[in-house]
């Protein structure tokens, strides 16, 4: 059951982080990574707390399915392909410039019309080319150009200006944090500007866990419902070839996973299990297995994320060691060749 009113906001604080993850060299932890962590039942219970989940942080592209299902509450008339990259940290791909575009051009606008802040494409392969053709930073390339053109597209065809879209008090994002409130179920604790322009509000990471949930679990046909059908068919769309989010969504049926930068994840299934990872590092290195720990700890099969146990030690091109999650959050198979050290 969700209350139609927020509950009051997280509480703005240096965050109590507990160790997440040790990196572990030949039996001995050679570095800890910090964090916090959440685990949702079907019921949006908490069954696993780790570190801070309750207070205001700053979610990051994580936010993005969220703010897409603000758009399409408003009319956003997109879905597939389209509504995917809409809540996409893309990698820069050709299909992913193509697909902004093709945004754009649903309400008459063009390129131009972006207000997100001129970039490298992030994958560095795609980046490396790029760059090689001699061309340079660019509005379209940078990852969140898809987030842009939606909002762009929302506003123009609801007869709103489309010159101050990112201005926290133009209608879309008065009704943007607003979604934000209702699917977290908490009052926005704070409100800053994210790195691509757009305005970042400031929920809990249990908050986070809630809004994933209610966005994986909802009915088909309903905003939220085509979100998250969009981002699981069009992962790649969603993020970019090769990348570990879109992995994580094609390896457990079902589920919607969302990345954002400084080390944040979230990932629900269709009965309402959700996770939450903050890596207080921003360490992706941390992100990805504890991301698959915590699903392991919500019931899923640990088999379908063996390729999720982190990054390999090496030592002399030989594994000695590997990323292992601590803190009770149950291990994927495989993290290491060596053994865990006592206290770990």
């Amino acid at each position: 059951m969700h209350s139609s009113l927020p509950a009051a906001a997280p509480p703005v604080r240096a965050p109590r982080h507990a160790p997440v993850a040790h990196l572990i060299r030949g039996g001995v932890v050679e570095g800890v990574h910090y964090g916090s962590v959440v685990v949702l039942d079907a019921d949006g219970e908490a069954v696993f707390r780790l570190g801070d989940p309750e207070a205001a942080f700053y979610p990051r592209s994580a936010l993005k399915p969220v703010q897409a299902v603000a758009m399409v509450r408003a009319g956003l008339p997109l879905d597939g392909a389209l509504l995917s990259l809409a809540a996409a940290s893309h990698s820069g791909e050709e299909r992913h410039l193509v697909g902004t575009l093709r945004i754009l051009q649903h309400a008459g606008l063009t390129e131009d019309h972006l207000g997100n802040v001129p970039d490298l494409p992030l994958d560095p392969a795609v980046r490396d080319t790029w760059v090689r053709a001699g061309r340079g930073p660019s509005r379209l390339a940078q990852n969140c150009s898809g987030k842009h053109a939606a909002m762009l597209c929302t506003a123009k065809l609801n007869g709103w200006p489309v010159d101050d879209y990112l201005d926290p008090s133009h209608p879309l994002q008065q009704l943007i944090a607003e979604t934000v409130e209702d699917l977290t179920g908490r009052r926005v604790a704070t409100v800053t500007v994210d790195g691509c322009g757009a305005p970042l509000f400031a929920v809990s990471l249990e908050g986070l866990a809630h809004a994933a949930a209610r966005i994986a679990s909802a009915a088909p046909g309903t905003p939220e419902g085509r979100v998250a059908d969009a981002m699981r068919t069009h992962a790649e769309m969603a993020s970019g070839t090769g990348r570990d989010v879109a992995a994580l969504m094609r390896a457990v049926p079902g589920l919607l996973a969302k990345d954002g930068f400084e080390g944040v994840q979230v990932a629900a299934l269709p009965d309402g299990r959700a996770v939450a990872v903050k890596i207080a590092d921003g360490a992706g290195r941390a992100r990805v297995p504890v991301t698959a720990a915590a699903l392991t700890h919500a019931g899923v099969d640990p088999v379908l994320l063996t390729a999720f146990a982190g990054e390999t030690v090496l030592g002399g091109g030989r594994p000695v060691g590997g990323i292992r999650p601590v803190g009770g959050i149950r291990p994927v198979r495989g993290l290491g060749t060596t053994a865990e050290p006592a206290g770990v």
